[in-house]
């Protein structure tokens, strides 16, 4: 049995002011370190010399590392390590495949142990001013994937229900199959003039807002040439934005896709 240990840690939405003191520790002290790609690379100035160091970031469009790849790399860390901090963007727990992971590790014997971040779908509408709720506006909001391809054997996401059963939707990974994801709230009972945003690389340099009717929203993406990474939010909580109160997107500089 392996004498090492596995961190799943959550780096944050990217604005490096977000990483949990936890997280700042175990950077400071790993022996091996495994991070996505949407991960800001000042965050690898905390590590100490000699850190080994394994990109396997997962971006559309361009090469990436397979899953069962990166979950033997870190069993074989495991095994010539004793700290290794598998850094995830966001929460590890949070459509980033931490619990995945956090499996095959325990099946192999291998302790691990989850250090929660701030996830995105909260931070980067908080970073425009926008609430996911509000006691006038959704006392309910659901977390949901817009990446359809990511598993093609579970069911696709019901959007026709979820337009009827909660006040507000954040969706990760959904400017891909925004305009299909927009029509399909629509025929669920959504109305066209549902406040809708999106919000491209939020918390970081390069933040973007967009704001429209959900059944314009598609098009004014494609406008305003958004790109991905990007949260999408639809529903009344969107009209309560307090521009005021947003804080400043921090300057930072993430890896380039690998391949």
């Amino acid at each position: 049995m392996s004498s090492g240990i596995v961190y799943l840690v959550g780096a944050g939405p990217g604005d490096p002011d977000l990483l949990t003191l936890r997280a700042h520790r175990l950077l400071q002290r790993c022996d091996a370190l495994v991070h996505d790609a949407l991960v800001p690379l000042e965050l690898l100035e905390l590590l100490p010399e000699g850190c080994a160091v394994h990109p396997v970031g997962k971006r559309r469009g361009h090469h990436s590392v397979p899953q069962p790849s990166t979950n033997e790399l870190l069993v074989e860390l495991a095994g010539r390590h004793r700290c290794i901090v598998r850094l995830k963007g966001g929460d590890p727990f949070l459509f980033g495949r931490g619990g995945e992971e956090a499996a095959y590790l325990a099946s192999h014997g291998i302790a691990v142990e989850v250090v929660p971040g701030v996830t995105a779908g909260i931070a980067a509408p908080a970073y425009a001013g926008i609430p996911v709720t509000h006691r006038r506006a959704g006392s309910s909001v659901t977390f949901v994937t817009g990446h359809e391809e990511i598993d093609k054997d579970r069911a696709g996401v019901d959007w026709r229900g979820l337009a009827r059963s909660s006040d507000g939707l954040v969706i990760y990974m959904g400017l891909h199959n925004l305009r299909r994801i927009a029509e399909e709230l629509l025929a669920g009972g959504l109305a066209a003039e549902t406040p809708a945003a999106v919000i491209q690389q939020g918390s970081v340099s390069g933040q973007r807002l967009l704001i429209a009717p959900l059944a314009e929203l598609a098009d004014a993406a494609d406008a305003q040439q958004i790109s991905a990474p990007a949260i999408v939010v639809v529903g009344q909580v969107v009209a309560e934005r307090v521009e005021a109160c947003a804080p400043l997107p921090a300057p930072v500089t993430m890896p380039q896709p690998l391949g």
